[in-house]
């Protein structure tokens, strides 16, 4: 206690007038953080003790942004488990940007019964348009930096799903896709890599959005996992050149719909033993072998089968100790889950800026989030993917 007297009696001296309210909240802060990580630990840092339960991991360097200004704060990591402090409220920017959307909904006189009944629950009916805007600049300018930013080493695996929402165009409401790409490196960590917004899923559209991937510095792709667009494969072949992995989960859905509906449990066991399979020669031996099976009871499932072959199984050439993260676009499920429960709220957008605003700021902190986590792939198979003979390197893009 006398060494943290003596700290921050030093800091005073040191501090101007307008600094001293920033450095104290910024030293109260980093003292909260180390008693609040030494109760998780069991024991002070560098103490021995038999109640500890876990130990330090080094610093991460973070900004707070508080209403005295900027405060850097370094949150201790931990070897076993995350730590993240609650006074940094890790989804506050979403919610100020939702907050922005549905204001400026309101202001614009565009928005729906839902939206106005929000704002006024909101206490934010007398919001101006300046006020607005200001929120809104402060908002994208961070949005924009962190989707803009350059993408540094390699990255095998990378995930795609698209998001439809209603946004106003020239008078008129329009669906768009939101095309979310996340990727996993060779440290093993996940990243979200992209976003794009756009009204159309044809090729030209997949094109441009995976050249501004590479353009930012992805590169090492190995497989690409989606559902099955057409353009997005092709845009594959033509960017980056590697193999793609059809989302399992959608195709299974594909499949059962051709079934009858008393059928369809019998259909699903049959598919499934083919990915019960531990190795690519068996999976695809039982592929064929089941397709034979359904082909003269269900010949669309059968066709769609012979079709979807290399697509569905392309997974299988890949470590086993991945399979189950790769063969579908099911990493993604709950970051889309949470990005429609927010936009629920809102409706319809009142403009394209607004929907790279919203969810431009969930996958902000949803990348904030799995940066504190632990490793979504081991080193030691991700080693095995350098080696991988079977999957083309990428080319760089045009």
């Amino acid at each position: 206690m006398t060494q943290d007297r003596m700290q921050l009696s030093e800091l005073l001296e040191k501090a101007g007038a307008d600094d001293i309210v920033r450095d104290m909240i910024g030293f109260v802060a980093q003292r909260l953080m180390e008693l609040d990580v030494a109760n998780r630990c069991g024991a002070a840092h560098g103490e021995r003790s038999d109640e500890r339960t876990n130990s330090r991991n080094g610093y991460r360097d973070r900004n707070w942004d508080t209403r005295a200004g900027t405060v850097a704060l370094r949150i201790p990591k931990l070897r076993a488990g995350s730590y993240f402090p609650p006074f940094l409220e890790p989804r506050r920017t979403a919610e100020k940007a939702l907050a922005a959307v549905i204001q400026e909904a309101y202001v614009q006189g565009i928005s729906t019964r839902s939206v106005d009944d929000l704002v006024q629950a909101m206490g934010m009916s007398g919001i101006s348009r300046s006020q607005v805007s200001r929120l809104c600049a402060e908002i994208d300018e961070r949005v924009q930096t962190f989707l803009q930013r350059p993408i540094e080493g390699d990255w095998p695996y990378l995930w795609i799903d698209a998001t439809y929402l209603k946004v106003r165009e020239a008078g008129r409401i329009v669906s768009v896709a939101a095309i979310i790409a996340i990727g996993a490196n060779t440290d093993g960590r996940r990243e979200v890599l992209g976003m794009q917004v756009g009204a159309s899923e044809a090729e030209p559209f997949w094109t441009e959005f995976l050249r501004s991937l590479t353009r930012r510095g992805v590169r090492g792709v190995k497989l690409v996992i989606s559902d099955a667009h057409e353009g997005l494969k092709a845009a594959v072949r033509k960017v980056i050149s590697a193999s793609w992995q059809r989302c399992r989960v959608h195709f299974m859905r594909n499949v059962l719909v051709h079934a009858p509906a008393g059928q369809r449990r019998v259909v699903s066991a049959l598919v499934a033993t083919i990915f019960a399979q531990t190795t690519e020669r068996a999976a695809r031996d039982q592929w064929r072998t089941v397709a034979d099976q359904l082909r003269e009871r269900f010949p669309k499932i059968a066709k769609l089968m012979d079709e979807a072959e290399d697509d569905v199984l392309a997974h299988m050439s890949f470590p086993k100790e991945h399979r189950t993260k790769i063969h579908s676009t099911n990493p993604l499920e709950r970051l889309n889950g949470e990005i429609k429960r927010r936009t629920d709220v809102v409706g319809i957008f009142p403009n394209e800026a607004s929907i790279y605003r919203l969810v431009g700021a969930l996958l902000l902190e949803q990348n904030d989030e799995w940066a504190l986590q632990r490793r979504y792939m081991t080193l030691e198979t991700l080693a095995e993917v350098g080696d991988n003979s079977n999957v083309s390197l990428p080319a760089v893009a045009a």
